[in-house]
């Protein structure tokens, strides 16, 4: 399978922080975490959602295990925004050039405010989307933090 335009955006995106990263495509698709978990073989857990939200001071991307749920009020504490809200997708689209279910942790046109949730620090390797929804990579949980300059929060919603 070809790599789509957006598969290399964010493989150079990765190479230009000294990462290169093998973006894998699955034609089943990996628009879920549950979806890329099984197609990858890994704990759900190792895989990285990116959910867009929207507040008062704008979008923020909010990097989470699949295996957990954004808490809206502990992103809005950690990121001291308030009106935390899940952005629609064509608000989604706008704040990142990318579609939902595909939208990987960097890449976009401009630097989102972004937190990463601490629970994919457990992990040795990490999943994440890479443009497409058919499309993931893998990345060592110190590199997903460092070339998407996310900020370490706890901002899972309690079970």
């Amino acid at each position: 399978m070809n790599l789509h335009r957006n598969n290399v955006l964010v493989a150079e995106v990765a190479a230009e922080h000294g990462v290169a990263i093998d973006v894998r495509r699955f034609q089943q698709g990996t628009r879920t975490a549950a979806d890329a978990a099984r197609a990858i073989g890994c704990d759900v857990g190792a895989i990285v959602k990116s959910i867009v939200l929207m507040s008062d001071a704008g979008p923020l991307l909010v990097l989470t295990s699949g295996a957990n749920r954004a808490d809206y009020g502990k992103v809005s504490a950690a990121a001291a925004v308030a009106d935390v809200r899940r952005a629609d997708a064509s608000q989604a689209r706008d704040a990142t050039g990318f579609a939902i279910g595909g939208t990987p942790p960097w890449g976009h046109p401009r630097r989102l405010p972004t937190l990463c949730d601490t629970d994919l620090m457990s992990y040795d390797k990490v999943w994440a989307a890479a443009g497409t929804p058919d499309s993931v990579f893998a990345v060592s949980p110190h590199d997903l933090l460092r070339i998407s300059q996310a900020r370490l929060a706890d901002v899972a919603a309690d079970a």
